[in-house]
């Protein structure tokens, strides 16, 4: 399609990624017989070892160079998450309801009907939330509206680019 932008870099190592899952499964049958070392152990391991290594050492050059000259686009990025209304910090209040007294079922319950109503009512999910009583009586405005921080999900970001070296 070309009005993507993806590389097609992106693509293959995605199709390389499938052959080492295929390679760690050959290896993975080895396990059982281990202590056996008969030459079907051998014969594969002297194609799985050398070719994964190769392979993984070529997907991780070509990831890193992509990554280092990849855009983002901050301000589109918010525009479509602001498209969802608020939805995707559902598994957030659900975890925090939780973590407040509320069994997981009750506490999926009030989320599932919290959405349900921000889509009947045209209200983003925040606002579906601060309408429910229970939810304002077990959270209260502050915690509910801390639920909603994009900066949670996001406060290792550095860490992890220092980690890998971008």
């Amino acid at each position: 399609m070309p009005h993507k932008k993806n590389p097609i870099m992106f693509e293959r190592i995605c199709g390389l990624a499938r052959i080492l899952r295929a390679n760690a499964l050959a290896s993975m049958e080895n396990m059982p017989l281990w202590h056996e070392r008969d030459i079907s152990h051998s014969s594969a391991e002297r194609v799985i070892i050398p070719d994964s290594t190769i392979l993984l050492n070529y997907m991780l050059v070509k990831m890193v160079n992509l990554v280092n000259r990849l855009v983002v686009n901050e301000d589109r990025m918010k525009e479509n998450l602001n498209k969802t209304k608020g939805i995707i910090f559902s598994q957030r209040v659900l975890l925090e309801l939780i973590k407040r007294g509320l069994t997981r079922i009750e506490a999926y319950d009030i989320v599932q009907a919290a959405a349900g109503n921000m889509k009947t009512e045209s209200i983003g999910f925040e606002e579906a939330l601060e309408r429910n009583r229970k939810v304002r009586n077990i959270m209260g405005p502050k915690a509910i509206e801390g639920c909603f921080d994009l900066g949670y999900h996001t406060k290792y970001v550095d860490r992890i680019f220092k980690r890998v070296g971008i």
